[in-house]
């Protein structure tokens, strides 16, 4: 078994990802190991009921969920689609390899109103009042959860890593039928 294996699984059993393009070394460094170690290592984690699952040049756990689980998760999930909607307002270019800093966005949302709509119904999610408190909730949540790294202290400027593909991924495989497309939600 690879030297890794106990560290990989702390971070992907906290709901991790493990990204090709990780501004940390360390991180790449377990990219590698897991995509040269895939099927071993998919064999040693599903025996204790971790799915180890593969995207667009990242990595993370998948386990078989209870429906008040898959509640849970769909919640997250429609947070994650509002975030998405929000940050791809912002910037349509805003996928991995994209840099940014948050001073630029909150200077975005005193010109553009539908930016400024969007990040007011991130709110609920946030417990947050004010533009800038939100605005750094959103991109905690995103940082944490491996979607963002921040790359530069000193100017605050982050990079979104390749675990940003889930994300899209996720918005892109939600199919809504031609037949209700256009109804109106009771």
């Amino acid at each position: 078994m690879i030297k890794q294996t106990a560290e990989i699984f702390e971070l992907l059993s906290k709901g991790g990802f493990i990204s090709s393009d990780s501004t940390d070394p360390h991180i790449r460094q377990l990219y590698n190991q897991i995509d040269g170690n895939l099927t071993e290592l998919y064999e040693h984690y599903a025996s204790i009921n971790f799915f180890l699952e593969s995207g667009n040049e990242y990595y993370y756990f998948a386990r078989r969920e209870t429906r008040a689980e898959l509640e849970r998760k769909l919640e997250i999930a429609m947070r994650w689609i509002d975030v998405l909607d929000f940050v791809k307002t912002y910037d349509n270019a805003f996928a991995p390899g994209f840099r940014f800093q948050p001073s630029d966005i909150l200077v975005r949302l005193k010109l553009d109103v539908e930016l400024k709509e969007k990040l007011g119904g991130l709110k609920k999610y946030t417990g947050k009042e004010k533009q800038d408190e939100i605005l750094e909730k959103v991109l905690n949540d995103l940082k944490r959860d491996g979607f963002i790294e921040l790359e530069n202290e000193i100017t605050s400027t982050y990079k979104v890593v390749a675990a940003f593909n889930y994300l899209e991924e996720l918005v892109t495989c939600i199919n809504i039928p031609e037949e209700t497309q256009n109804e109106i939600p009771e």
